[in-house]
């Protein structure tokens, strides 16, 4: 059978979404969940109630070893580091463990904020930390993963929080005319 160069040179058409495989997705998800218990736009903060925290744990199977007072630095320090102008620098620590069961090392947590650090941390080792943004639609400010070939994502929603943006600013440009 001939192969002709057509056939050859196909390529798929570019979707402009990066599936790396070795990324996992259970360590994308935790580290985006725990950052985004606080919403500014319908001012939720799951911090702000024991309840809310019990239920935030228990819908991710974890137990309630720690509380939300002391989650709450933590959580801040994650928004800090992935950009939040609104959040403060913390100097924020869990211990992890090393589990050598599954034929590869791989960081474990025991509660909680040591899972949350051990997935920020595995994700930062595979060079995927800077893919974690936060909106800078002021009345937003989500966290979300940018899954762009070249990392340029800026809004968690194009069609809602990028939308709201460029008509602010054309409408801020056909008022100065």
């Amino acid at each position: 059978m001939r192969v002709t160069t057509e056939a050859r040179n196909r390529q798929r058409a570019y979707s402009g979404v990066v599936n790396d495989p070795a990324v996992d997705a259970q360590d994308v998800q935790l580290v985006l969940d725990f950052i985004n218990t606080v919403d500014a736009e319908t001012g939720v903060d799951v911090l702000d109630e024991e309840s809310r925290w019990a239920a935030w744990l228990a819908e991710r199977r974890f137990g309630h070893e720690v509380a939300a007072r002391d989650a709450r630095p933590f959580r801040d320090g994650l928004r800090y580091a992935v950009g939040d102008e609104h959040a403060t620098a913390v100097a924020a620590g869990m211990a992890v463990r090393m589990d050598l069961s599954k034929g590869a090392p791989r960081l474990v947590g025991e509660d909680v904020l040591a899972a949350v650090l051990a997935a920020g941390y595995r994700l930062a080792v595979l060079g995927e930390w800077s893919r974690i943004k936060i909106c800078p639609a002021h009345d937003c400010r989500w966290a979300f993963f940018d899954r762009s070939r070249n990392r340029s994502r800026t809004w968690c929603s194009m069609q809602v929080c990028g939308n709201r943006e460029k008509a602010r600013t054309w409408r801020e440009r056909t008022r100065v005319r």
